[in-house]
Formats: structure tokens, C-alpha cells, sequence
């Protein structure tokens, strides 16, 4: 750094009175901090790196003190920093401000397959750190884990399951070891079947793999209660909402069975629970769409399956699937494997955490694996005049979440009392004046004449007498634009 950023820096911080996640700041007025190797392995362990900054004292509200000697303090930082394993290399800079020598250590980001970065005397459980705000904290054993996994390529979807075969679906491995052999006619037409399976892994050591019960057995639950689906309709906009009458959710639902079950019992679950939105465009034609693209939803919970953690960290943690007024969720364990960016989602293909997972799928034609889900995701949306799907790593699970509304619907809205825009989103679904005055547990006359009367007349509803007066909420913000611009004439 040059002495004007380092100055610049000095200034921020005095200026936000704190660290944060990429700056710590060290007094060293006496002597070298004793403890820097927390530091060093947080700032080593982020891909942003950080930076140390010896010469202010963080109790006198980021007063410049100085440092002890400048070049002692770098010769001692450098000392400290070789006893990390792998070893490293921090930059130093050295600036004078109001009279006295300030010091900058800047710690790059190790790159992916050497993290964990730790103290080499405490060791990898007890030297590992993760920077969390403007503190340094112990690494969970889970975060150590998903280092050393990518780092020695461990394959979880190819451990042996101990407890043997449960309830094997021999049709479908049969159907299986038919497809293996006409699609490798080369390679697998004079191999007996147990070596089919032991080649690809769906058998090890005469025991199936975790492949092989997650996709062959009929209740691979019975070994690995955990790995299963829970699947809730949510009455509001955030977990504990409730209904009227207490009830927390309108649906609930636990899914389990083998995985190309439980994802066809999903779509099951969600197409069950999902809006069917009525559009109306400006000639005052009717469609129907299903509140999120159904093919967006199914590829966001393939990849909940065969992307997922399966280690033993995380085989208690079922995908989590979540309905609520405004949006869905999609929630598997684990982050993105080998630290892989969510901005690089859909532009560059990963690495497999399951490959052999995935492979077996990719036979059974329940996945192509070409890496077109996050493309088919954005495409759907996007030709459904929805948000696109957003994504959410924080290195302990993978979030996809599906908006069902746009900022012009929101537009649509503008004007209308808390109540009138619950009706509107009531009415997103076809509803006769008694399905609403029920619903909102008003008279037939207050609902018709107080509630709907003035938002059709205002062109937020449009009524089809020909189907029995039924009311729908106008999509289209242009249409109902105009229609109000009419009424208010």
C-alpha cells in the first residue's frame, strides 16, 4: 500500500470507530501482539483477504500510537506468520502519520485447496479460524470437513452403507443395468452385472453404496432417517406466521422414499400448493399460470438432491422446502462445493460434489448433467415475467429462492388499503363475491358493495359475469392504468 491509501484507511477507520471483516487493527506500541495467528488464519481462510494495521489503539477510539520499532515489528510479523500451515507471505507497508510509524500487514486469500490456513502449534481443530464481522472465531468441525473434502477428493456418494441393501426396487435396477449396457455396448456388454455395479460404484465391497440406496432402495430413510424432504406451506412472509385458527402451516408434509420419489413427490407437493395466477392482457383475455414455472421448481429441486452434502455432518439435514405468500425456497446442506462463486451460478460448470450420483441419474434419464438447471431456472422466470431465481451461499447450505411477484406488480397495488391488497392477492386465483366475503369473514353486502365495487370501478378487479361474477385481480399494469385513468374521468 502506498502511505496516502494507508492514511486513507487510518482515516475510515476512525471515522466508522471499529474493524471489520477484512481490517483488524493492532496498537503494537510496546511490542509485537503475542496473538496474530487468529487473524492470520481468518483473513488466509476468506477470499478477500484482510489487512493488520499495527499503530492504533482500538481502546483510545482508534488513536495513531505508533509502533515499538518498525522493523523489528515487520521482522517479527513474518516470524509468526511461517508458523501457519501452509506458510504465509504477508505484505508489509509502513507509513508516518502526525509523527509516528504506522504498519500495514495485507493477508492475501489462500487459494481453495490449501484451506484451511491454521496455527501449526494448536493444530488443524483448534489453530483454524473464520472471520465473522470484525471477530476472529474457531472453525466448526463441519467447516474444517468441507476443506479437507474437496482437498482430498473424498467421494460420500460412494461410501459403502453397513447395513446392506433395504427393500432394493430390482426393477428399476434392472432398468438400470439395461441402460449401462446399451449405452457403453463397448465397454459393458460381456461384463456380468455385480461387475456393472461394482465398476460404477453402486455396489462397494458387496455392500451398496450410498448411490446405490439413495436411488435403488425404496426407503433408504430406514438407514439415514435424515435424508429426506420437508415441505411446508407457510400463511405469510416469514416462519411463524399463523392462521387464523393457530395453525402455523396450510400444508406439511415429510417426503421420503427413494430420490427420484421424493423429487416427484415434491413437484407433487408444490404444484398442489401453488397459486394458479390469472392473467388478463388489454383484450381482456384469459390464461392461467401456475404461480412459478413448473419445470424452474423441479430443476431447483434435482439439484437439492444430487448437489447436496451427504457427509455425516450434515445426513440429519433434510432439503428443506418452503412456500410462503410471496416466495418459495429451496434449502439443501452444504454450500457450493470447492468454494465455487454464486456470481459464476449458470456461466461456468462446477465441479461434482456426487458424480457418481449424478452419473446414475444421468442413465436413468432423471438428469441430463450438462449443467443447463441455473440457465433453465433463469430462462423460465424470465419467460413468466418473473424475478429470477436468486442463490445464497453461506458455506452450511444453498438457498434458491423463487419471487412470485415484480416491482410492476407491486405498481398495480399502489393505493389500496392493507385489506383491499389482501383481497387483490385473493383474487390472484379466480373467486366468486361469497369465496371472498367468506374468506375475509365479512357480509355478502359490506364485500360487494364496499370492498369490490370500488376496486373494480378503480380497475384494480375485472369481473366476468359470464361465469358466475367471478373476480380476478388485473395483472397487466398498463390495462389497469388505463382502466382507472377511464374511472377517473
Amino acid at each position: 500500500m502506498t502511505e496516502t491509501e494507508i492514511r486513507n484507511l487510518v482515516r475510515q477507520i476512525q471515522q466508522r470507530n471499529t474493524e471489520d471483516r477484512t481490517t483488524e487493527v493492532k496498537a503494537a506500541a510496546i511490542d509485537c501482539p503475542k496473538k496474530l495467528y487468529d487473524t492470520f488464519s481468518s483473513f488466509s481462510n476468506q477470499d478477500e483477504g484482510g489487512r493488520i494495521v499495527f499503530g492504533l489503539d482500538e481502546k483510545q477510539k482508534f488513536k495513531v500510537v505508533g509502533v515499538y520499532d518498525p522493523a523489528d515489528l515487520q521482522k517479527q510479523i513474518n516470524n509468526k506468520s511461517l508458523q501457519m500451515v501452509p506458510p504465509i507471505r504477508p505484505e508489509m507497508s509502513l507509513a508516518t502519520i502526525e509523527g509516528m510509524p504506522v504498519v500495514v500487514a495485507e493477508i492475501t486469500g489462500t487459494d481453495y485447496c490449501d484451506r484451511p490456513v491454521y496455527y501449526r502449534e494448536a493444530g488443524i481443530h483448534k489453530g483454524s479460524y473464520i472471520r465473522i464481522g470484525d471477530s476472529d472465531e474457531h472453525m466448526t468441525a463441519y467447516e474444517i470437513y468441507r476443506y479437507e473434502a474437496y482437498r482430498k477428493s473424498l467421494k460420500e456418494d460412494q461410501r459403502p452403507v453397513v447395513d446392506g441393501w433395504i427393500l432394493q426396487n430390482r426393477p428399476l435396477l434392472d432398468q438400470y443395468l439395461l441402460e449401462v449396457k446399451n449405452g457403453r455396448p463397448n465397454l459393458f456388454s460381456h461384463v456380468s452385472d455385480d461387475q456393472i455395479l461394482s465398476l460404477n460404484k453402486i455396489e462397494v465391497d458387496s455392500k451398496p453404496s450410498l448411490t446405490g440406496l439413495l436411488v435403488f432402495s425404496k426407503y433408504p430413510q430406514s438407514a439415514f432417517p435424515g435424508l429426506g424432504i420437508t415441505a411446508v406451506v407457510v400463511p405469510g412472509t416469514s416462519m411463524g406466521d399463523h392462521l387464523q385458527d393457530g395453525e402455523r402451516f396450510n400444508d406439511n408434509q415429510r417426503i421420503e422414499g427413494s430420490l427420484p420419489e421424493m423429487l416427484e413427490e415434491t413437484m407433487r407437493f408444490v404444484e398442489r400448493n401453488m397459486k394458479h395466477r390469472t392473467i388478463i392482457d388489454e383484450s381482456g383475455r384469459r390464461t392461467d399460470r401456475t404461480e412459478y414455472p413448473l419445470r424452474a421448481v423441479r430443476e431447483a429441486v434435482l439439484n437439492a438432491l444430487i448437489h447436496r452434502d451427504y457427509s455425516r455432518y450434515t445426513e440429519g439435514t433434510p432439503i428443506q422446502i418452503r412456500l410462503f405468500s410471496d416466495r418459495m425456497e429451496i434449502i439443501s446442506p452444504g454450500g457450493l462445493y470447492g468454494g465455487f462463486p454464486v456470481s459464476r451460478l449458470g456461466k461456468d460448470s462446477p465441479e461434482s460434489r456426487n458424480s457418481t450420483l449424478i452419473k446414475t441419474l444421468e442413465f436413468l434419464k432423471v438428469t441430463e448433467n450438462r449443467y443447463s438447471g441455473i440457465p433453465t431456472m433463469k430462462q423460465e422466470m424470465e419467460a413468466a415475467g418473473l424475478p429470477l431465481p436468486e442463490f445464497d451461499d453461506n458455506g452450511r447450505s444453498f438457498t434458491v429462492t423463487f419471487r412470485n411477484h415484480t416491482p410492476e406488480d407491486d405498481a398495480v397495488l399502489e393505493g389500496l388499503s392493507s385489506l383491499q391488497k389482501e383481497v387483490a392477492e385473493f383474487c390472484l386465483i379466480p373467486r366468486s363475491r361469497k369465496e371472498i366475503a367468506d374468506h375475509f369473514q365479512k357480509s355478502y353486502a359490506y364485500t360487494s358493495n364496499s370492498i369490490l365495487l370500488p376496486m373494480i370501478s378503480a380497475g384494480y378487479l375485472l369481473e366476468d359475469h359470464k361465469v358466475g361474477r367471478t373476480v380476478y385481480l388485473i395483472t397487466e399494469p398498463d390495462l389497469g392504468k388505463q382502466l382507472r385513468a377511464d374511472a377517473a374521468k
